[in-house]
């Protein structure tokens, strides 16, 4: 392959692991607003996710332009077509992030502090963890720790998906007994999108691992 289509394929890189670290950023501060239920904080996080639509866009464009120029084959094509998919799953992770802060932040106050720190906080963790760890991996070469990191990565998948179902239980019952369904299910809404954003995760690190080692895609 020609030095300008590595060039261009390290710039694209470089975007979207910028995009995963904005993705890193906004979650870090989201575990520390639950705590308080800080609306600043919530807000602050959302400035790290802006404009991820316009930003995306750009890296496809530039993806579309290398597939023209280069016609890339082997693990060069399965990169190419690998990092044109991950940009759409960051997106839908900053979307779901997004939903989560709007959501939270309604509804933050009235849910009890004991439930934010038995199931709301330990699932942000695992959500916050699932994404650092498949960030980190784009800078991996070795197959097997590309692949001990994408266990890794499963397991707080696993985590925030069996607390979201520990914490929905939970709501379900308290719903029934207070017969006010609708403040709780604003509730599991919200919270349903930071489970969501540890499975984009885990659909961003199955991507990597195809890069290094082929394979079928997996969602």
């Amino acid at each position: 392959m020609l030095a300008t289509f590595q060039t261009s394929l390290n710039d694209v890189k470089k975007k979207i692991r910028k995009i995963g670290e904005d993705l890193v950023k906004a979650n870090e501060i989201i575990l520390d607003a639950l705590q308080d239920c800080d609306a600043k904080k919530f807000t602050q996080a959302r400035s790290y996710i802006k404009n991820i639509s316009a930003k995306t866009d750009e890296i496809d464009n530039t993806i579309i332009k290398i597939l023209a120029l280069y016609t890339p084959e082997a693990r060069d094509l399965r990169q190419v077509v690998a990092y044109f998919k991950i940009t759409n799953e960051l997106a839908r992770a900053c979307s779901n992030t997004r939903s989560f802060i709007r959501g939270f932040t309604d509804v933050c106050s009235e849910l009890d502090v004991k439930t934010i720190n038995e199931y709301t906080l330990p699932m942000q963790k695992s959500t916050l963890e699932a994404i650092k760890t498949t960030i980190a991996m784009m800078d991996v070469d070795d197959e097997d720790e590309l692949q001990e990191m994408y266990e890794e990565v499963l397991i707080e998948e696993n985590k925030a998906d069996d607390l979201y179902e520990m914490i929905e239980r939970k709501l379900v019952a308290q719903a029934e007994s207070a017969n006010s369904f609708e403040k709780y299910h604003k509730m599991l809404r919200a919270l349903r999108k930071s489970e969501k954003i540890a499975g984009r995760a885990i659909s961003v690190a199955n991507l990597l691992v195809y890069i290094k080692k082929g394979g079928n895609f997996h969602n």
